[in-house]
């Protein structure tokens, strides 16, 4: 049954970080660390069903990143948001779980493919799943990225963002390495790209230049779109079984 228990987290900045821990199969010791995308939180029906459909495989760990739903602190959009995934995947194997991977949605899943590229070896996932996520920063190809970048940049649309739940901190002082200038940073970590043929945030093509990038592997989903509600139960059970077959069980081999 899903019951997931509220945790409290730290960043390594300070940041006071809300999140759910569900326990998973008795005697499994897989966990993941799940990252939603911009504007959602771990109380949205849609992360809940991601959260409920995955914790059949294993334990899960979902935080609220900074800025979204019960954490404290302010949106980066994405670049902050590595030391959130950093704390989750810490306190997953301060709990005991051997084999933990990190699986996140549009926002989520740059963030999940930044942190694994960037973070000390110790601190990286057994293997990280993007899902819906971005190639490049300030993409303008679709109407619902102008829309984001509207939300991102105009004085209004910052006000509006609280309105959708996020708090938004201030603009970026230098650039930082996009997703795409870090892919080729995720060796020796598994990774698996996964886009929907018809998502209508990012183009394909960013998909595939993003997995050029990065090795791995990379899923094209036919006539999927976005990032959590988008996301099939059959396709959240072929991740599981994807991470699972990539990080074996302790004592396999």
């Amino acid at each position: 049954m899903f019951r997931p228990r509220p945790v409290t987290l730290a960043a390594a900045d300070g940041v006071r970080l809300h999140g759910l821990l569900q326990d998973g199969p008795p005697g499994c010791d897989l966990a993941f660390a799940v990252g939603h995308g911009f504007t959602n939180h771990t109380g949205k029906p849609a992360v809940r069903r991601v959260l409920r459909r995955l914790a059949a495989h294993g334990s899960v760990l979902a935080v609220d990143f900074r800025g979204h739903g019960l954490s404290a602190g302010f949106s980066s959009v994405g670049p902050a948001e590595v030391q959130d995934m950093t704390a989750a995947l810490t306190r997953l194997r301060a709990l005991g779980y051997r084999r933990v991977a990190s699986i996140g949605f549009s926002l989520g899943g740059s963030v999940a493919l930044r942190q694994a590229a960037l973070a000390a070896p110790a601190d990286r996932p057994d293997a990280m799943v993007s899902v819906s996520g971005p190639a490049r920063w300030w993409v303008r190809d679709t109407p619902a990225m102008r829309r984001v970048h509207w939300l991102l940049e105009q004085p209004h649309g910052r006000w509006a963002a609280r309105l959708l739940g996020v708090r938004l901190g201030a603009e970026w002082a230098e650039v930082p390495a996009s997703p795409i200038e870090l892919a080729g940073r995720l060796a020796p970590t598994p990774s698996l790209l996964v886009h929907g043929t018809a998502d209508h945030y990012f183009p394909v093509a960013d998909a595939e230049a993003l997995h050029a990038a990065a090795g791995g592997e990379l899923w094209l989903e036919e006539g999927m779109r976005h990032a959590e509600s988008a996301a099939s139960p059959e396709l959240l059970d072929r991740i599981a079984a994807w991470v699972g077959s990539r990080v074996p069980a302790t004592g396999a081999g």
